[in-house]
């Protein structure tokens, strides 16, 4: 069973940093997805970035591009794994609830709806 666990979300001031965790756990195939998602208040839940094994490389939104970044640690075991959201430059509209999602066979896929696997999500809020 996949799971996943958010961390790191909080208050920031605009203009500042937050850096978001997400354990994720049960990967047991080489070719997968692990996304990141937000949902601010009354909007549809957006993809901010997502990495794929496909090219082992990561694609970002518009609107984070520059301030975002995506990372992974170094452990080999994909049973478990730490994936993380570099947030910089947080603006008031960055306000959401931050997702980590993942998937097997997704090639870097924004759509939600490709993604079996959810965590519980983050608060972040960006105080201007």
């Amino acid at each position: 069973q996949v799971r996943l666990v958010e961390s790191g979300g909080g208050l920031v001031q605009a203009g500042g940093s937050l850096k978001l965790s997400c354990v994720v756990s049960g990967i047991i195939q080489t070719y997968y997805a692990v996304a990141w998602f937000r949902q601010a208040p009354g909007k549809e839940r957006e993809a901010v970035s997502v990495f794929s094994t496909s090219d082992d490389s990561t694609t970002y939104v518009d609107s984070v591009k520059g301030r975002f970044t995506f990372s992974r640690d170094n452990a080999r075991d994909t049973n478990k794994f730490t994936v993380y959201l570099q947030m910089d430059s947080l603006q008031p509209e960055d306000t959401a609830v931050y997702y980590c999602a993942a998937g097997y066979g997704i090639r870097k896929s924004l759509e939600e709806t490709m993604y079996p696997y959810w965590g519980q999500g983050t608060q972040v809020t960006v105080s201007s």
